[in-house]
């Protein structure tokens, strides 16, 4: 094939446009990789929207990307053609500034990102740094492994960045509250879901997954929570999780991107209460979470998408259609 088809963002604001571009080659260290699904995560929304700075422009978004690998460039020693891999959120990090000699290449200042500083898998070809793919569990078909790559990844990492309480929070209940109510149920959590006010579809998805108790975000919590964990991008929810946490529990804003946090009496935050975000992960991450849901049997909710429909996926997730992840899928050579 001499053409790749992608979905472009020429300018925030505007919807994706269709584009064919040559297959690219990879360039030393880099894959190539034949894209068969890519999830439709709530930052390629923010880059569409324009509430992320500075993108790649134009750029194909997409950073859950899954698929086989075409071509090796030199260099490249650990995978072969046709092996399955994901690209994840983090396309790579300058490896020796300070932040990545700390173990923290989650936060270097040179760090590029997949779909957004660099083209990711809203296409039929995806190029990537060989030493930032992710090996991904045989247990998962591609269109269900491809959550796991962001929903998936940076629900990990805010999960364990809430500490091991016993009763945890999820404010936003789509692609990655899905997951990680998942695994804290299998670790024996008591899971509270708290959903967009009047989402029957999202509380129903919550219960059928076990989660303790499942309602509105404008609800009172049934419980205290030793920790909260907030996947929807409303400052608003800041102080109402602060509110709903026991004293000395964390609240963790998981995502990119947030509105303001508007100001609250510091009594919410009194008591040793900790508030925290989450920016980005980190290839231990990557590492640590396929391992956990190579033994955890998550059941992954998808709506699947073709790849011309990009457009339309993102709208159903800005208005809140989406239970569970939306992914799109690539068309047959």
């Amino acid at each position: 094939m001499d053409a790749m088809r992608t979905m472009v963002l020429v300018a925030p604001g505007r919807p994706l446009a269709e584009r064919e571009r040559p297959v690219p080659v990879p360039a030393p260290g880099e894959v190539l990789v034949h894209v068969s699904a890519c999830g439709v995560c709530r930052t390629d929304l923010h880059l569409v929207d324009g509430e992320l700075p500075d993108p790649l422009l134009p750029v194909v978004p997409g950073h859950e990307v899954v698929g086989r690998i075409l071509a090796v460039g030199p260099g490249v020693e650990r995978w072969r053609v046709g092996e399955r891999v994901g690209i994840p959120w983090l396309a790579s990090a300058c490896g020796h500034c300070r932040d990545c000699a700390n173990a923290h290449e989650n936060l270097c200042e040179s760090a590029r990102f997949t779909g957004y500083t660099r083209d990711g898998g809203f296409a039929t070809h995806a190029l990537a740094d060989a030493r930032y793919v992710l090996p991904l569990p045989d247990r998962y078909d591609d269109v269900h492994a491809a959550p796991l790559l962001c929903a998936g990844l940076i629900g990990y990492r805010a999960y364990a960045t809430a500490g091991a309480g016993a009763a945890l929070g999820l404010y936003g209940f789509g692609a990655a509250a899905h997951l990680i109510a998942q695994l804290a149920i299998a670790e024996g959590r008591d899971v509270y879901a708290f959903t967009r006010p009047g989402d029957a579809a999202a509380q129903a998805l919550a219960r059928g997954l076990g989660v303790a108790w499942a309602g509105g975000s404008d609800e009172p919590s049934p419980a205290p929570l030793d920790a909260a964990i907030l996947f929807a991008p409303v400052g608003g929810l800041v102080p109402v999780a602060l509110g709903a946490t026991r004293p000395g529990g964390t609240v963790v804003c998981a995502g990119i991107h947030m509105s303001d946090i508007p100001s609250f009496p510091y009594r919410l935050l009194w008591r040793e209460r900790t508030l925290r975000s989450v920016a980005n992960l980190t290839r231990a991450d990557g590492e640590g979470f396929m391992a956990v849901a190579s033994r955890v049997a998550l059941d992954v909710h998808v709506t699947a998408y073709a790849l011309g429909r990009a457009n339309e996926a993102l709208d159903d997730l800005r208005a809140g259609r989406v239970a569970g992840a939306a992914v799109l899928t690539m068309p047959a050579d």
